[in-house]
């Protein structure tokens, strides 16, 4: 492999594993509470009104 090409795989791996530990802090940060058991129990605290 001649170094651009390397240079552009290295490029290209940071960029979409950067992104995937992005999201999965982002994630952390701030957990999708619009499914599953949270969803359900704020529909029963609201009352099926929606905010």
């Amino acid at each position: 492999m001649s170094p651009i090409a390397i240079v552009m795989m290295v490029i290209a791996c940071v960029t979409v594993f950067g992104g995937v530990v992005f999201a999965m802090i982002n994630l952390q940060r701030h957990p999708d509470e619009v499914s599953g058991e949270f969803a359900e129990a704020e529909e029963e605290i609201l009352g099926g009104k929606t905010l």
